[in-house]
């Protein structure tokens, strides 16, 4: 299991902007594709206008089959293309599990 957490920093005072583009449009087309959403985040304190994703896959083969999927859906495409404006910056970072952690997914 491997977990990529995604962070996209954003211009200032666009992240509403971003959250709210990415729950009425976004959300309904990666959630299907990608499925298991361990977490979506706003920053607080900290470094400011960023937004954190995170999305778990058994191994990188399984991700690279389902962002595939989702980079030649063209309802993504579309909405990329909205948002990304709105973005600065991006990371990705792929985190392996401790060895002692279990994980329990829910499919």
């Amino acid at each position: 299991m491997i977990v990529e957490e995604r962070i996209y920093t954003l211009h200032p005072g666009q992240a509403g902007a971003y959250l709210k583009a990415y729950e009425a449009e976004g959300m309904a087309i990666q959630k299907p594709i990608l499925g298991r959403m361990v977490g979506y985040y706003q920053t607080e304190f900290g470094t400011l206008n960023q937004v954190i994703h995170m999305w778990a896959y058994e191994d990188l083969a399984e991700r690279a089959e389902r962002r595939a999927r989702l980079q030649a859906d063209t309802r993504w495409q579309a909405y990329v293309a909205k948002v990304r404006p709105l973005i600065l910056r991006q990371e990705n970072k792929l985190l392996l599990p401790a060895p002692f952690l279990e994980v329990k997914w829910q499919d």
